[in-house]
């Protein structure tokens, strides 16, 4: 059996009761997005976080359980905690994503290393649909950018970026670390004494910080 007929057969015994409704006072100025996999597969979405984010900089978080309808690796278990009991309930990624795309597809979106837009993509692509019209901003590129001396000094990875930015957050979970790749961007700008274009209202495609 496919995974993508495990999928079917997941969504044919599965309700769709799957209900979002973003935070008051939008539009944001971005929505940062992180997930957590379930096994070695890509498009295995176990969790997704969101961390909307106000042009005020107040940040609101959101974050939902995700079946992803294949088998848990152990080793991916150990490392956020979640597994196929976690997800006993929770929407299928084909049930979530018609009430997410509304709004991810009308807001830039930042994420911490390419592995969430990497993940969505292969989930899309593996339910076969349309992969989000999104235009994302990598947080660690702008992080190289802002502390280049990071390199090669622990790097720019999310657990580094917490002790040397004294960032509060519990690694591995997605509404934590979309909250804490939001961050990344505020103290980021701070350092670079200049706001990212592509992050302002008239979103400019060209990513650059003047």
């Amino acid at each position: 059996m496919t995974v993508f007929s495990m999928m079917n057969d997941a969504l044919t015994n599965m309700p769709s009761h799957f209900q979002f409704t973003p935070p008051e006072n939008g539009p944001f100025r971005f929505i940062a997005v992180d997930v957590e996999t379930a096994a070695y597969d890509v498009a295995s979405i176990c969790q997704i976080g969101l961390a909307f984010v106000r042009f005020d900089h107040s940040i609101e978080t959101y974050s939902t359980y995700i079946d992803p309808c294949m088998r848990f690796a152990e080793s991916n278990t150990r490392l956020h905690g979640i597994d196929a009991e976690t997800v006993k309930d929770a929407p299928t990624f084909v049930e979530a994503l018609p009430e997410l795309r509304r709004v991810l597809e009308t807001h830039p979106l930042v994420q911490h290393s390419r592995f969430d837009e990497k993940s969505f993509d292969a989930a899309c692509r593996l339910a076969q649909l349309p992969i989000l019209k999104s235009i994302w901003i990598d947080s660690v590129s702008v992080a190289r950018k802002a502390w280049p001396e990071f390199r090669g000094n622990g790097g720019h990875g999310l657990a580094n970026l917490r002790q040397e930015l004294g960032l509060q957050f519990r690694h591995h979970d997605a509404g934590e670390d979309a909250r804490a790749a939001a961050e990344v961007i505020f103290k980021a700008e701070i350092s670079l004494g200049a706001e990212i274009k592509l992050l302002n209202p008239n979103r400019q495609l060209v990513f650059d910080f003047w």
